[in-house]
């Protein structure tokens, strides 16, 4: 896998070709001007469409920048994590007699635990050839799980129909005339224990993980919970070092502009300190709503530092589909992040 992967792009020469201005948000006709400090290397964007998969988008994103920035070329398959999170709910579906739904909402790690379980498969190997609707796909899963009478049943049906909706899962990869088990391709890219879950919240004392308190926490993952200048530190640090991060957090903000390339708060002057994003949490007014991965450091013309962010929303705006989120707004609304361990 050290060949260079020919669609590779690489963010620095794509932002030396475009603009680099976003609208402000109390004035949407003066454009704000950025200043590249560390731009990672990255895949070409991908589009989830309609789907609630950008935790399975993010978290590869993650490890692709990862082995980009190492000199080994990968590009991984959502849809390959979809199709094995759908089978795996349809199971627990059929077993608890239809307690348990069928859905593909998630967060980040559970990227990394099915990863673990069952492997990975490289995205040329495994991508729909057209659009496909994951929402009905999840409900006619549940609905097979429901009229099987057996596992067996269960599986040989849902196999069927997941490979004329997504496609055949291939049991063998081969590159470079070598042939690799998912679980083979998997462990070339991904270990366990490469990455670590940090969360910053006073519900729970720092310096111990727990299970998220989130509804897309399907897994049940822990976070390990941190001080607020900690967890800031460990993302610009991560950055400066070479190493992505894969962000959750909240979106529902009108600052958060997809279509202008731009998040930020309605008062970038103020740093939100610990207690403010406690009471945003508990108020629900920063919720689990996306996950992107961070893969560079900007300024704007004032100083101010932003992170640059890697979205799964197709290519349709200033940016080719970056993004770029303020500190302050990061600060403020972050869930989550996963980072290479040890950074």
């Amino acid at each position: 896998m050290k060949n260079i992967f020919r669609h590779s792009v690489f963010f620095a020469v794509l932002l030396s070709m475009v603009a680099s201005s976003c609208a402000d948000r109390a004035d949407k006709s003066v454009p704000r001007s950025f200043r590249n400090e560390v731009v990672l290397k990255t895949t070409p964007v991908k589009d989830q469409g309609s789907s609630e998969l950008c935790w399975a988008y993010a978290m590869l994103a993650t490890i692709e920048t990862e082995r980009l920035e190492m000199g080994d070329s990968v590009n991984l398959s959502p849809d390959c994590l979809a199709r094995l999170w759908l089978q795996e709910q349809a199971r627990a579906c059929f077993l608890t007699r239809g307690r348990v739904g069928v859905s593909l909402r998630g967060m980040a790690p559970m990227a990394l635990r099915l990863i673990e379980r069952y492997g990975m498969e490289p995205y040329d190997s495994y991508h729909p050839l057209g659009s496909i609707s994951y929402r009905s796909l999840s409900r006619a899963a549940m609905q097979v799980a429901r009229a099987s009478r057996s596992l067996r049943m269960l599986d040989t049906r849902l196999g069927s129909m997941l490979d004329r909706q997504i496609g055949y899962l291939p049991p063998t990869l081969f590159m470079l005339g070598v042939g690799y088990t998912p679980q083979e391709f998997a462990q070339s890219v991904y270990v366990e224990g490469d990455y670590v879950a940090l969360t910053s919240f006073t519900h729970h004392p720092f310096g111990t993980a727990f299970v998220m308190e989130a509804a897309d926490n399907r897994m049940l993952d822990t976070f390990y919970n941190i001080p607020l200048e900690r967890l800031m530190n460990t993302i610009v640090s991560s950055l400066r070092h070479g190493h992505p991060v894969c962000w959750e957090g909240d979106i529902s903000e009108p600052g958060f502009d997809f279509r202008r390339g731009c998040a930020t708060l309605p008062d970038e002057r103020h740093e939100p300190t610990q207690a403010e994003r406690q009471w945003a949490f508990e108020q629900f007014q920063t919720t689990d709503d996306h996950c992107m991965e961070l893969c560079g450091l900007a300024r704007d013309a004032d100083g101010h530092l932003f992170f640059i962010a890697k979205n799964s929303w197709g290519t349709d705006n200033p940016y080719r589909g970056f993004m770029y989120l303020s500190y302050n707004y990061v600060r403020m609304k972050t869930i989550a992040i996963v980072v290479r361990n040890g950074e």
